[in-house]
């Protein structure tokens, strides 16, 4: 694979000659072009932006280096094959780099990196190479770098070691987070010394029974996968209960997640009832919705909100609800039964109802009683804050006993 990154600051991307990647290089595996645009300059300065018609803070890009830039790299050197290639342009506003993306770009032969800068490249120079080869914008997460030089990088290494040959063991791609053939996050790994400041290497890595070392680090992936990333299971995934809870259950126990149905009302109007008695006696409170609500607000409930439930082994034993209201995406009606409390099903939950935000949501909210301290210290370590607008009631009016919590989306 060719592999060029055109960037105003070509030394950025001197870690691509360290490690596996330089050894790549070395080896011809991978050959590695680096580009200053500013020799595709005309003017003394080297001018390469400009201040953007519109109006606007910072500076764009101009087409004209780049438009030179690419017209030079597209031409076929002498003595070379015209490889097919693909341009790849780094941006917040690209499609999300996947490990999926990353096994199919390993596939090309040719790579081409446009690392902008600023806000951004002229967007006509975007729309012209579109027209003559394939061309993607990708962003590696939802947040905002000063150059595309860092997320090339990224991309980069992702794609170059699933090139065949690049990993001296190829079989360790195979039990990586976000393998397609895994399906979960990895899991942990330890080393010598078997005992590092109090802490114990897991004995059955010591055991050498391969059946059972497989076993335990197939569970703990699952368990990493429901505690971490919820958003990579499906709905319909079944999980033994211990892999929900991160703690062991009964053997045979199996938890089915999915969305709830108004056949399920009269099992949520139960487990709410349930959950909220304590919270009933800890704030002083009798007259709560989820106590005083009928089966017919139950169902009216999951109409009007996205609600998730848990069954083990077909017992209600969790939930929750999320809706968009406004640009907020409000969580609410946490709840597991009592008898699996303190078990990390909630947290979990938390986390799945947050993976399912709409794409308009800017924060998160939530909210609980003043005594609940439980449930306080839970959306405090989720990165929860109390909100200094106050909780009003269905009367719209102040309530003093209610906590308002928020945390901006990630």
């Amino acid at each position: 694979m060719r592999i060029d990154v055109v960037s105003i600051f070509p030394d950025y991307l001197a870690p691509l000659r360290l490690s596996l990647l330089g050894r790549a290089a070395q080896s011809g595996l991978v050959e590695m072009h680096i580009h200053d645009l500013r020799t595709w300059t005309h003017d003394r300065h080297h001018t390469v932006d400009d201040t953007p018609y519109g109006g606007g803070a910072g500076m764009v890009m101009r087409p004209e280096p780049w438009g030179e830039a690419l017209d030079e790299l597209l031409v076929p050197e002498p003595g070379h094959e015209d490889h097919a290639t693909r341009l790849i342009v780094p941006s917040p506003s690209g499609e999300p780099f996947t490990q999926a993306a990353a096994e199919r770009l390993s596939q090309e032969t040719r790579l081409i990196f446009a690392c902008g800068r600023y806000e951004g490249i002229d967007q006509r120079v975007l729309d012209h190479f579109a027209q003559r080869l394939p061309t993607e914008e990708i962003s590696v997460g939802d947040f905002v770098l000063s150059g595309g030089e860092a997320a090339a990088l990224v991309v980069i290494e992702a794609v170059s070691r699933l090139i065949p040959g690049f990993m001296g063991n190829a079989e360790s791609l195979a039990e990586e987070s976000h393998h397609p053939n895994c399906g979960t996050l990895g899991y942990p790994v330890y080393t010598r010394p078997t005992t590092w400041r109090g802490l114990d290497v897991p004995a059955v890595l010591l055991s050498g029974d391969h059946a059972k070392v497989a076993d335990w680090r197939r569970d703990q992936a699952r368990r990493r996968t429901a505690e971490r990333r919820p958003d990579l299971l499906h709905p319909s995934q079944v999980l033994r209960l211990e892999d929900l809870m991160g703690v062991a259950g009964r053997d045979g126990d199996a938890v089915a997640v999915g969305l709830a149905a108004v056949g399920d009302a009269a099992e949520l109007l139960t487990l709410q009832r349930s959950c909220w008695v304590r919270e009933a006696q800890l704030n002083k409170d009798l007259s709560l919705p989820p106590l005083v609500e009928s089966l017919d607000d139950v169902r009216a409930g999951i109409g009007a909100w996205r609600t998730w439930v848990v069954r083990a082994d077909g017992r209600l034993v969790g939930s929750v609800r999320a809706g968009l209201r406004g640009e907020v995406w409000q969580i609410g009606r946490l709840m597991v039964a009592p008898d699996l409390q303190g078990r990390g099903i909630g947290r979990w939950l938390l986390n799945l109802a947050e993976s399912a935000a709409a794409d308009e949501a800017t924060r998160f909210e939530v909210f609980t009683g003043v005594a609940s301290e439980s449930n306080l210290l839970m959306y405090k370590r989720a990165g929860y804050r109390p909100m200094r607008e106050p909780f009003g009631n269905a009367e719209g009016r102040e309530d003093p006993g209610v906590v308002r919590l928020a945390k901006r989306r990630p």
